[in-house]
């Protein structure tokens, strides 16, 4: 095991804009609370640090949706997101919020000694400003149409279907989320980190220094690296977040991805007043728990912060998960597909530790996962129910009956005694082995290796079939037994918490730590043993059923709001001048095929009775490029050519939009010739 002092887990601070659901557990929260149980096991320092991000964009939106205020939203939520995390058995030292007086105070020292020592530059840049609703937008109140994938709902700071990370000016069509306004760009000063001054550290601290980062984080890592880093804002135009700590400066707040980090400095300064030893003595190792939608935060821009302030350390490991996906379906907050945490905990009362066995056992460290309600069930029932909690309640049950919850001396060890004692400290080796190096599921397959061999090794010996004949072998088979359940009860502490108290119980074990286990010395002969019970319960069939019928109603009630989609507000007066302005004329579609890497664009060749040109259009969703070929058109001949995945698009056809989203061409009534204007 490395040594360091003092170990500091962070674990990604969710948006209170909405529950905990298994998707968060399975990529952030349960890995990280497995490994800080497992490090205090160990006697370890340890602080484990979580809190909620209560200044991002989603928070704003979830306030406006629900005509709150976002101080009304994020009370809410952090409540409830707390609450769930401690019935749950995340074992925080502290879970803070970035609305806190020290984490303001924390956020506004940390940009004011950047600020002051000229770390920031300070430039005036146009962003896009919405004249209905007299506001600049933030990232995530522009939509658009990508320009890698033609996906018409990217958002103005990343492409949720392909993962390109986007500034807001990339984005074809775009619009105001809050009003569907054209936006208009606007002159703003704000200050920006210029990342591509700490490129050159960061390609040797992480490409050379962490090769043993995660494959999943060091290839995003290179890739964004080998991409070349840009300045990046971190202020913003809103009036919800830390003001800009500048004298003068008002209407201006911390972006939040500059914010929220530091918020983990914060919480750890409101648990101690010894902080600054989790985060600027060499000899405290930081890690940080998060997924793979902040790996480039957490990778590159939180340390180049880290850096430029100059007293922090800097991560030594960056353990970042994939996504779980929930019945072959992205898990979606806005479409409610989800398991949340809280009505978990209130459908399956006494199976917190159910849930953490089966996110563990399907936790997507490399790739992607998928959980179903029926792979649940049968991880329960075949795995804890049929083999950890069998053998545990056998030999407590054997034990009761045999020699009075007492347990029996071990005596003479045969060959096949030998080898099942001896499999116990390599067993529980491989689980510290793979606890270091975060593979998660691996420990915990080692762990149920552990109890197969009490299964197995009860099983095998048969003690009742020979107590009668042989009473003192049926003490050593049960005494042997005992200590691997003692073994158990501790090891599983990390993974099945709830479980791990209620076996010690049973076996009424005194407080053992991590390295006093891999042998049969926990139990002593003569010790009285606790009321046996059972650990786990079977699931059934309507349980699993209720769950899926929760997702399908789920399902129909989405599928009912993208019929019912609102017609778009009128956009704002334009004057007749200005749409006269506007060349519309009639064309021809005489050529079409798809853009090569992209699903939603294609190059249409026209023929507008003044030219053949070429327009790019992202309509591939909706039509087959042989059909529409002879398809007559409303075509915006005027407008300004843009170059688009390498193709210079020379106008834009009008379509209109149905209800369920799909697009139908704006075509004259009659065919007439081509090029008539459109007025």
């Amino acid at each position: 095991m490395n040594l360091f002092k003092r170990y500091t887990i962070t674990s990604a601070l969710p948006y209170a804009n909405g529950p905990v659901h298994i998707g968060h557990l399975a990529g952030v929260y349960i890995p990280a609370d497995i490994y800080a149980r497992y490090l205090r096991l160990r006697k370890k320092d340890v602080l484990f640090i979580g809190g909620s991000d209560e200044h991002g964009v989603p928070i704003t939106i979830r306030a406006k949706q629900e005509g709150v205020t976002p101080q009304d939203v994020v009370n809410k939520y952090h409540q409830l997101i707390k609450d769930s995390f401690q019935r749950f058995g995340i074992s925080f030292d502290i879970y803070s919020r970035t609305s806190s007086e020290t984490h303001y105070k924390t956020a506004s020292e940390f940009f004011r000694k950047l600020y002051d020592e000229g770390k920031f530059i300070e430039k005036t840049t146009e962003q896009y400003y919405d004249e209905l609703a007299n506001q600049f937008l933030a990232d995530r109140y522009i939509t658009g149409v990508c320009p890698h994938c033609g996906n018409d709902k990217a958002y103005g700071d990343q492409c949720e279907k392909c993962g390109t990370t986007l500034n807001a000016t990339d984005l074809i069509n775009p619009k105001s989320t809050l009003s569907g306004n054209v936006p208009v760009l606007k002159a703003t000063k704000h200050w920006y980190l210029p990342l591509d001054k700490y490129e050159p550290f960061l390609k040797e601290w992480i490409l050379e220094q962490h090769k043993e980062w995660k494959p999943n984080v060091y290839g995003q890592c290179k890739s964004w690296l080998d991409s070349g880093l840009h300045a990046r804002a971190v202020s913003r135009d809103l009036d919800w977040g830390i003001p800009v700590p500048i004298e003068g400066e008002t209407g201006k707040v911390l972006y939040v991805w500059f914010d929220a980090p530091i918020g983990y400095i914060s919480a750890t300064r409101e648990l101690t007043d010894q902080w600054e030893l989790y985060w600027k003595d060499k000899e405290s190792r930081l890690i940080h728990f998060i997924g793979k939608d902040n790996i480039v935060f957490h990778c590159i821009i939180f340390p180049a912060m880290l850096k430029a302030e100059g007293t922090y350390i800097l991560p030594d490991n960056v353990p970042g998960n994939e996504f779980l996906n929930l019945e072959g379906d992205k898990i979606s907050t806005s479409r409610n597909w989800a398991v949340w945490l809280h009505e978990y905990l209130d459908e399956f009362p006494g199976m917190e530790d159910v849930l953490r066995y089966v996110l563990t056992a399907n936790m997507p460290e490399t790739k992607d996962n998928d959980f179903t309600w029926k792979d649940f069930q049968t991880r329960n029932n075949s795995e804890l129910v049929a083999i950890l909690g069998n053998f545990v309640n056998r030999a407590l049950v054997l034990t009761q009956k045999y020699f009075d919850s007492k347990v029996p001396v071990c005596s003479e060890l045969n060959a096949y005694d030998s080898e099942t004692i001896n499999q116990i400290a390599p067993i529980k080796k491989l689980i510290e082995d793979n606890l270091e190096q975060f593979r998660f599921r691996e420990a915990l397959k080692e762990l149920m290796n552990l109890s197969r061999l009490g299964n197995k090794y009860l099983a095998d010996t048969e003690p009742w079939k020979i107590f009668k004949d042989q009473p003192e072998r049926v003490g050593t088979i049960l005494n042997i037994s005992l200590q691997i359940a003692a073994n158990l009860a501790v090891l599983m502490e990390p993974f099945l918490p709830f479980t791990s108290a209620k076996l010690k119980k049973m076996l009424l074990l005194n407080e053992t730590d991590w390295d006093n286990t891999g042998n049969v010395n926990l139990l002593d002969s003569g010790h009285i043993l606790g009321t046996a019970g059972l650990l786990f319960s079977k699931i059934e069939d309507p349980a699993v059923e209720q769950q899926l019928e929760k997702l399908r109603q789920s399902k129909i009630k989405n599928q009912e709001k993208e019929s019912e989609k609102s017609i778009i507000a009128q956009k704002p007066n334009v004057s007749y001048d200005e749409f006269s302005k506007m060349d519309i004329r009639t064309g021809t579609i005489i050529a079409a095929e798809k853009v090569a890497k992209t699903k939603k664009l294609f190059q249409l060749t026209i023929d507008t009775g003044i030219d053949t040109r070429t327009v790019v259009s992202g309509i591939a969703e909706y039509f087959e490029p042989e059909k529409i070929i002879g398809q007559q058109v409303s075509i915006l001949i005027n407008l300004e050519p843009r170059e688009l995945k390498g193709i210079t698009s020379q106008g834009m056809i009008l379509m209109a939009t149905k209800p369920d989203g799909s697009l139908v061409f704006v075509s004259p009534a009659q065919k007439i010739e081509n090029g008539g204007e459109i007025k």
